[in-house]
């Protein structure tokens, strides 16, 4: 990807004469009011900026969106987008593992700058981060193993026990719409995807949902005897998160995004991870 740092200086600029433009106005309030205002929601750039690093969020268990590598560095799709935001605005990177439960807390704690970790985007997280445009949809399916013929569909699930990510957006799915919708089952939580699988191929779990792209990695490395069933049961739209109030920080990282699109990068970084070209938007 290019460089864009040009831009980003400029708008910085542009962003400090304006939040200092109101000094000499005789209408003291409303300055320090509108001041106050472009303080806050520019102050995640502004920090980034200064400090010449940006701290990303990931689970770091999540093949292949992101994981650690053989050269125990972090790797995968969610890794290769945070570092063209890093680039695009001008910084370093440097990823904090997370695991994703405690994704939203950490975020809130300060402990990374912002979330490239498969954040599905909801109504209800909305609420409490702030995000990007989505940089991928993902289909989900139902995951059995290979010589499972009972469950064909989540229709099949009432009186069966699925196994789902802690705190995901799929986990919310099972509780709050599928089990109202088709009748009772146990839902079992686990922090990584691995250690699901390993569950569902023992036989200690009954089913699972989760997207393919995540699981065909892990199912290749660990010869786990599983198959995916049925139509997707969703799909779901990641973005890039941040804490509420940085607007003007997630418009640099909507720009960036838009521009790896036009420019072919992520088109590049896609093919990579998944092998096949990205979808049609």
């Amino acid at each position: 990807m290019k460089k864009r740092t040009g831009y980003i200086a400029m708008a910085a600029a542009a962003l400090f004469l304006a939040a200092c433009g109101g000094a000499g106005s005789t209408d003291d309030s409303s300055s320090m009011a509108e001041s106050s205002s472009q303080t806050e929601t520019t102050d995640l750039l502004q920090q980034v900026q200064d400090a010449g690093v940006i701290k990303v969020g990931v689970m770091g268990t999540y093949q292949p969106y992101n994981f650690l590598n053989e050269k125990k560095e972090m790797d995968g799709f969610d890794v290769d987008i945070a570092k063209e935001i890093a680039e695009g605005l001008g910084v370093e990177v440097e990823f904090v593992s997370q695991e994703f439960s405690g994704m939203i807390a950490g975020l809130k704690a300060d402990k990374f700058d912002m979330v490239v970790s498969q954040m599905t985007i909801t109504e209800d997280r909305k609420k409490e981060m702030l995000f990007s445009d989505p940089y991928i949809t993902n289909q989900v399916k139902v995951i059995v193993s290979e010589g499972n013929t009972d469950i064909s569909s989540v229709n099949d699930f009432p009186g069966k026990q699925i196994g789902v990510g802690l705190g995901t957006n799929d986990e919310t799915y099972l509780r709050t719409v599928l089990m109202p919708e088709v009748g009772e089952f146990e839902i079992r939580t686990y922090d990584d995807v691995i250690t699901s699988l390993k569950d569902l191929d023992a036989g200690r779990i009954d089913a699972t949902i989760n997207n393919m792209y995540a699981l065909k990695p892990v199912i290749e490395t660990n010869g786990f005897k599983i198959k995916a069933v049925g139509d997707a049961v969703k799909s779901d739209q990641a973005g890039i998160a941040v804490n509420l109030g940085n607007e003007a920080f997630i418009a640099e990282v909507n720009r960036i995004l838009a521009e790896i699109k036009e420019d072919g990068t992520y088109r590049d970084i896609f093919v990579k991870w998944f092998g096949e070209e990205p979808p049609a938007e």
